[in-house]
């Protein structure tokens, strides 16, 4: 039998064939991305990654931006002499009030994008929701109401805000752009609804949850951001508050 021998310069040659093929697959690559216009920072998660490569499926796919290090924590302090509102960095360091007012400023939200803070204040003689830059300036009044208005929540998006006022008698859930435009009430109803209680975001700005004593005790109900389709979600003689949707 006739055993075959490889030389050196063959088994070179295969192998500078196969590296061929790999540089030409990786250019058609690079070339039908840069055809389609979108880009990848595939150095995130797996899921990160997963959810671009589900949106270039689908043709509409942004390029991948991650937050990376922690930022700043916004939080109410009395140190002053009242509530103001201060940001610090995620190791306590260089807590700054950013509101500086005699007034009293609390229930800080940052916007997703973290540019932004909206917060209550009493300074124009009741409680009103406004936003400001993360450094303080540009502070902007959303609502005005002769009601209180409280508890704001950014969408995932940024570009609405749900919150809880009493404009119309009794606590019930609004939503409006983050302007302050295009005022929606989602909720109707002579119980309390929001208690309390901060409204939650669903992660796709799909859906809103909230706490209400309709059906005499504090409940959990979610509704669509339109405010249709209300449902109940616990039922317990016991207080349920403070839902919390998981990312």
């Amino acid at each position: 039998m006739k055993t075959l021998s490889v030389t050196p310069t063959a088994t070179l040659l295969g192998v500078l064939f196969c590296l061929t093929l790999l540089c030409a697959a990786l250019a058609l690559v690079s070339s039908a991305l840069a055809q389609s216009g979108n880009s990848y920072d595939l150095r995130g998660s797996r899921a990160a990654w997963e959810a671009a490569y589900a949106g270039q499926q689908e043709g509409s796919v942004k390029p991948l931006s991650f937050p990376g290090t922690n930022g700043k924590i916004a939080f109410v302090s009395e140190r002053d002499g009242n509530p103001e509102i201060y940001t610090m960095n995620a190791d306590g360091s260089l807590a700054t009030n950013i509101t500086n007012n005699p007034a009293i400023d609390n229930e800080p939200a940052w916007s997703p994008d973290g540019t932004k803070i909206a917060f209550v204040s009493g300074r124009d003689g009741d409680d009103e929701i406004y936003v400001m830059n993360a450094d303080g300036s540009g502070v902007t009044r959303l609502t005005n109401s002769p009601g209180v208005d409280g508890l704001p929540a950014w969408s995932p998006d940024g570009t609405r805000i749900a919150f809880v006022s009493a404009r119309d008698g009794n606590d019930e859930i609004y939503v409006m752009n983050a302007g302050g435009s295009n005022l929606t009430r989602l909720t109707t109803n002579v119980a309390v609804d929001g208690f309390y209680n901060r409204p939650a975001w669903s992660p796709d700005g799909a859906k809103v949850a909230f706490v209400s004593t309709r059906d005499g005790n504090d409940e959990i109900y979610v509704l669509d951001a339109d405010g249709s389709n209300l449902t109940r979600l616990t039922n317990n003689p016991a207080s349920d508050r403070e839902p919390a949707w998981r990312p």
